[in-house]
């Protein structure tokens, strides 16, 4: 039985506690491989899902938008649109860099053409724009809002101090405000969401959205030291397990995998799913053989030892 779904910050959204990927979409899954993903996470009860603008624009022949294509033929082939939130991001892509209000507005436009859609469920902005004040990237989400174009705005990539100056305008003007940030933030990389950012989120009702929720792969457990495996994000797993942190997590997962008759990558996401603030890791998968793996996290409540076994292993120094 899985997990019932949990409200999206201060949003009227309710998602799945764990989001799929869109980022191999295009890149490492193919359109039929990523339609059978996207049918198994549907059937497993789960309803969010993540892409980009830019997914994926760094493949070889590839122009961007590849992901968000897949999934509009998809929600068009099954007929589930309005069960499915669908969220994307704005600021990455090559054609339609920045946050400039034209850019935004040019960037959701084009996402709502390729998903073959007239909403968009959570629009964030990928990366921050410093060149941009934030009065105008929040004026020009708010008129996508108005026009009933984005249900709900988001932020990934964003200093705690330019948060927080977008949520002050927001609230003083009366506009959108955001509703999720996504950090990255897993296991082996904590150090980048807990502290000040973490901190503004839950004083201000933000939901927490982590990327990289099973480190490019690590914590799925298949990386070990002196383990060659063949993948496209292979290096950079890799390297963690020769680390201490990364091998100390590894342990943890693993006892704990094996007490609980889980794969070590459901114990990982059930560990971020219950942070302060996270309300859905996002996690990909490339064949359907990977995702019941990921859906299970949404049904697995770590008890509070296992947890903070896990905690302790990922304070492990690097090293």
């Amino acid at each position: 039985m899985t997990s019932p779904l949990r409200p999206l910050g201060t949003s009227d959204l309710h998602v799945f506690p764990l989001a799929l990927g869109g980022n191999v979409f295009g890149w490492s899954a193919d359109e039929e491989r990523s339609f059978a993903v996207l049918d198994a996470y549907a059937a497993a009860g789960g309803n969010f899902v993540d892409t980009a603008d830019v997914y994926s624009e760094w493949v070889e022949g590839n122009e961007g938008g590849e992901s968000e294509s897949i999934i509009g033929r998809w929600l068009a082939a099954r007929g589930n649109r309005s069960d499915i939130v669908v969220a994307t991001k704005v600021g990455a892509h090559s054609r339609l860099k920045g946050l400039s209000a034209p850019t935004i507005k040019a960037g959701a436009e084009e996402s709502l053409r390729r998903l073959g859609t007239d909403y968009i469920d959570l629009y964030y902005t990928h990366f921050d724009d410093e060149s941009v004040p934030v009065e105008e990237i929040v004026t020009a989400l708010d008129q996508l809002v108005k026009d009933g174009k984005v249900r709900a705005v988001a932020a990934s990539n964003i200093s705690p101090e330019r948060l927080r100056a977008s949520l002050d305008f927001a609230e003083a003007e009366g506009l959108a405000r955001y509703v999720a940030l996504q950090p990255e933030y897993n296991l082996v990389a904590r150090e980048k969401y807990e502290g000040p950012l973490l901190d503004t989120a839950a004083a201000t009702g933000l939901a927490a959205v982590p990327y990289y929720g099973l480190a490019a792969g690590f914590l799925t457990g298949k990386y070990r030291p002196g383990r060659t495996v063949e993948s496209v994000r292979a290096r950079g797993a890799s390297a963690l397990a020769e680390t201490a942190r990364g091998q100390a997590v590894l342990a943890a997962l693993d006892e704990v995998a094996e007490a609980r008759g889980a794969e070590p990558a459901t114990v990982a996401l059930a560990w971020l799913a219950s942070r302060p603030t996270v309300a859905a890791p996002i996690a990909s998968a490339r064949t359907v053989e990977q995702v019941p793996a990921l859906v299970a996290a949404a049904a697995l409540t770590l008890t509070a030892e296992e947890a903070a076994r896990l905690t302790a292993a990922s304070e492990t120094p690097e090293g």
